[in-house]
């Protein structure tokens, strides 16, 4: 069989929940290379019409060889510049969706790699913050402690950041964030950010750009989630 023929239709089952396709065996092929795909990504395979995970695919198993194709967890994934992380595995993020391969490379010089276990508190409110954290895999609860009880005030997921302004003040934390299940993390410390700035500009635009976006959503959410607190107050009080 040609590993790279076409005709036949995939759906991908992200880390972030969305269903991707259908694709192509040459997409799929070029997803498994970017380590978009790994070997525990649930694949649907229109042809057999059901899913499996890709390293138990016919047409993928040549790429996942050297992890097998038993249910076993795939390898625990290696730190990028120093143990080889693909470029591509950055696109999980959704702040480097739109990175060139190139600009990808280069990044990962300015990062670090943080495999943190199930309830690991990764920052604590309080403390001076000294690096922002990208989700690579797994799930984060941020959350506060008010009167001995824990308030979550959001999820973090796949693909999400959070600790970004101390990149800028390096200022107290303002909350604390635990693993819900076992994740691996990105860092990039304050000392690294502004080795980026001197170092790459050319990077550090379209970094701050993306990042700058996705910080406007959060305001815009939670300025509406600020007025409908208002309404619901006042309407509560007549």
């Amino acid at each position: 069989m040609n590993p790279t023929s076409t005709g036949i239709g995939f759906r991908i089952w992200g880390a972030d929940n969305v269903v991707y396709g259908p694709v192509e065996l040459p997409v799929l092929i070029s997803w498994v290379k970017d380590e978009r795909v790994t070997a525990e990504t649930w694949v649907f395979s229109e042809k057999d019409a059901r899913w499996q995970k890709a390293a138990q695919a016919p047409e993928l198993q040549l790429f996942f060889a050297r992890t097998g194709n038993s249910d076993s967890a795939a390898p625990a994934p290696r730190a990028p510049a120093a143990l080889g992380m693909k470029p591509g595995s950055l696109r999980r993020i959704k702040i480097f969706a739109d990175f060139a391969e190139p600009q990808l490379e280069r990044f990962i010089q300015f990062m670090e790699i943080h495999r943190v276990k199930q309830w690991t508190e990764i920052v604590k409110q309080g403390q001076p913050g000294d690096a922002m954290y990208l989700v690579l895999e797994g799930e984060l609860r941020v959350r506060m402690m008010i009167g001995g009880k824990e308030t979550i005030l959001v999820t973090l997921g796949v693909g999400e950041f959070f600790g970004e302004i101390c990149l800028f003040d390096q200022g107290l934390r303002s909350a604390d964030v635990i693993a819900n299940h076992d994740s691996l993390l990105l860092k990039i410390s304050t000392g690294a950010f502004e080795r980026l700035l001197k170092e790459a500009p050319d990077l550090a635009a379209p970094f701050l750009f993306a990042m700058s976006k996705t910080l406007t959503a959060r305001i815009r959410a939670d300025n509406k989630r600020y007025r409908d607190s208002i309404a619901f107050a006042r309407s509560a009080g007549r």
